[in-house]
């Protein structure tokens, strides 16, 4: 048993030594080179707070503004990133084992770009992933602040519920289908499907799943009678506009979201528990949502139609396009299985085009774990796999060292480890992941674990931080 824990604390870097490792990393020397300037710049003595509201910016208006120019703001976060970290006190940089896979990924991926057989088009996308891996570098750095990380939880909760009132607003006036939402055979055909700003309810569903998440957390991290009932209020009204997308991967992602952090509330609480309850509480609250989950499909019918559809198999056309479209996203592995064909969804229309089946393009795998095999081949898919085991295990681990300090910020912990659950569930079966609106919430959740991190070192070591 000794030697398995071991392994396992090997594996996911949980004794990682950042300050030996930093002393030896020609890299890392570079940081904090420029540390004189921000001595004698006003505009850089308030790195930290810019920072806070360049990523606020983005996050408050990426659900209404193209990808153009979140793409701009992005390039902003990445030039702000670049300039702290060449500025900051190389004690005070923030890394982490999480920042050493997300390195290992991104070099992945660049290798990748190298060797595909569309380089340009790889290029493309290698640089839309730098992008998002810098926003996660500066959204680590800067939410290492409790105070920085409410206030910005809390503006992105407001911006999400603003999307979630408008979709509200559309099941009860009715809204177009601006695609084909829904297979046209089958009793769901006159479904109406909120979308909101972002005009895809699969996309609108991707967003919303961190919203839930976090209105969970805010809950219980809020104090007072009116900062509860508005995050009560954000509960009820993220999670319905969320069903009524009627999207089937956020559904099983929000059930993934769901399950995950009650398990996880109910260990944060069971502190408080008498021995019997702490042995019965689990059983007892899963079994709960469990039941609340079949009433729900048993007696509601267009979510026990919309269930339905999920084991339909070919029989719903949607089900039987993804199914085509993984059958060819296959043999694109197959034919590239170490390194892939490069990062992007450029490079995926220049290569699928030539295994698609007959009247089935696509945009994307529709699968996360086939999007990043086909793109970075059984290296990078490693990697990933990688990178969720240590992010997950940090997660634990500081959600542990919290509970023990009965420190509140420890739920935005656990709606963070339970929003990349759903995340990923939902990822399995749907392409919006790489949309910017939701891979940057993906990222954010992964930031706000790497927050949290406490180096393992030596005794009065600046690596040591308080939260």
């Amino acid at each position: 048993m000794t030697t398995l824990n071991t392994v396992w604390q090997q594996f996911t870097l949980q004794n990682l030594l950042i300050y030996q490792w930093r002393n030896t990393s020609i890299l890392y020397r570079l940081t904090g080179c420029l540390h004189q300037w921000r001595q004698g710049s006003w505009l850089l003595q308030w790195g930290e707070p810019l920072g806070a509201l360049l990523i606020t910016i983005v996050f408050g208006l990426a659900p209404f503004v193209g990808t153009a120019l979140i793409g701009v703001l992005l390039i902003a976060c990445a030039v702000w990133w670049l300039l702290l970290t060449l500025t900051d006190e190389p004690s005070k940089t923030a890394f982490t084992p999480i920042h050493l896979i997300v390195l290992l990924y991104w070099g992945i991926a660049t290798v990748a770009t190298a060797l595909s057989p569309v380089k340009i088009a790889a290029f493309s996308g290698w640089i839309k992933l730098t992008l998002y891996l810098i926003l996660f570098a500066l959204m680590a750095k800067i939410l290492r602040s409790p105070k920085i990380r409410s206030i910005f939880i809390t503006i992105f909760l407001l911006t999400a519920l603003i999307i979630s009132v408008y979709g509200l607003r559309q099941w009860f006036n009715g809204a177009e289908a601006l695609a084909t939402w829904v297979d046209p055979t089958s009793p769901q055909s006159n479904l109406t499907r909120v979308y909101s700003y972002l005009n895809n309810p699969n996309l609108l569903a991707g967003y919303l799943l961190p919203a839930v998440g976090l209105s969970l957390a805010s809950f219980f991290v809020w104090t007072g009678i009116l900062p509860k009932a508005l995050a009560l209020t954000m509960i009820v009204v993220n999670s319905s506009c969320l069903i009524l997308t009627f999207s089937r991967g956020g559904w099983i992602g929000l059930v993934l979201l769901m399950f995950t952090f009650a398990l996880l509330l109910l260990y944060w609480l069971s502190i408080h528990f008498s021995p019997f309850w702490r042995q019965l509480a689990v059983p007892i609250g899963l079994t709960a949502l469990t039941l609340f989950l079949l009433l729900a499909v048993l007696f509601v019918p267009p979510v026990r139609d919309r269930v339905a559809s999920i084991f339909a198999g070919r029989g719903d056309s949607s089900n039987n396009f993804r199914i085509n479209v993984w059958m060819s996203v296959i043999e694109m592995i197959k034919d590239r299985p170490i390194l892939g064909i490069g990062p992007g969804n450029v490079a995926f229309n220049k290569i699928y085009p030539l295994y698609m089946q007959p009247r089935y393009t696509a945009l994307s795998a529709y699968s996360i774990l086939l999007e990043i095999t086909v793109e970075t081949g059984i290296i990078g898919l490693s990697c990933f796999l990688w990178l969720l085991t240590i992010t997950l295990n940090q997660g634990w681990i500081q959600l542990k060292r919290l509970r023990e300090l009965r420190n509140p910020q420890g739920f935005w912990l656990i709606a963070a480890i339970s929003i990349l659950v759903g995340m990923l569930g939902h990822g399995l079966v749907d392409t919006v992941w790489y949309r910017p609106q939701v891979n940057t919430l993906w990222w954010l959740m992964i930031a706000l674990i790497a927050s949290y991190y406490q180096p393992t070192a030596k005794i009065g070591s600046p690596d040591i931080q308080v939260y």
